[in-house]
């Protein structure tokens, strides 16, 4: 098995009454994500739900037109 594959769990979060989800601290700590954090909202058919920093999505969608790019040459 590859390293992408690879995951590990942070615990649960709760959908309150207003939609609201606490990320668990000790994820929040790892990946420096604080109040104010813009974050991109995925899902995947069959109910997985991702949640990506916007810097994070943004260097990602950079080096993927750079691929593309290179591709059209």
């Amino acid at each position: 098995m590859n390293g992408h594959l690879k995951c590990k769990i942070y615990g649960a979060a709760t959908v309150g009454e207003r939609g609201q989800v606490v990320i668990p601290a000790e994820i929040r700590k790892t990946f420096k994500v604080k109040a104010g954090d813009k974050l991109i909202v995925f899902a995947r058919p069959g109910g997985m739900i991702g949640l990506v920093p916007t810097e994070e999505f943004n260097r990602f969608l950079n080096e993927a037109t750079e691929v593309l790019a290179q591709f059209k040459k």
